[in-house]
């Protein structure tokens, strides 16, 4: 059975109290549309890397997986970040400063 679709606006709001509670700094840097934009997680390791994960896709067991689409410099990550948001209006963005790189999408509800 396919997995139901939550608002976008509500899974940033949860996914920012679910970083909270695990004293993870973590921020909205873009605002993408409340009902139906998708989400980019960055996840800054504090030192000048970062990674940068979405959710894909999976046909076979029609889910939708975090994906880290890339490890890089931070500065790579933020050209990225903006290259997407330049053809993507409605893009979320969060970023999280976690020197461990713990970005909690792999948990329950999240994942």
């Amino acid at each position: 059975m396919p997995e139901a679709r939550l608002a976008a606006g509500i899974w940033v709001s949860a996914y920012l109290r679910r970083l909270g509670l695990a004293d993870i700094p973590a921020y909205v840097t873009r605002h993408g549309d409340d009902t139906a934009g998708s989400v980019m997680v960055k996840c800054a390791t504090l030192d000048g890397r970062a990674s940068l994960w979405s959710r894909t896709w999976d046909f076979q067991t029609d889910q939708r997986p975090w994906l880290r689409l890339e490890e890089a410099p931070e500065r790579e990550i933020d050209a990225r970040i903006a290259r997407d948001a330049a053809r993507d209006p409605d893009l979320w963005v969060i970023e999280i400063e976690s020197r461990d790189g713990r970005t909690l999408l792999d948990q329950d509800g999240l994942a």
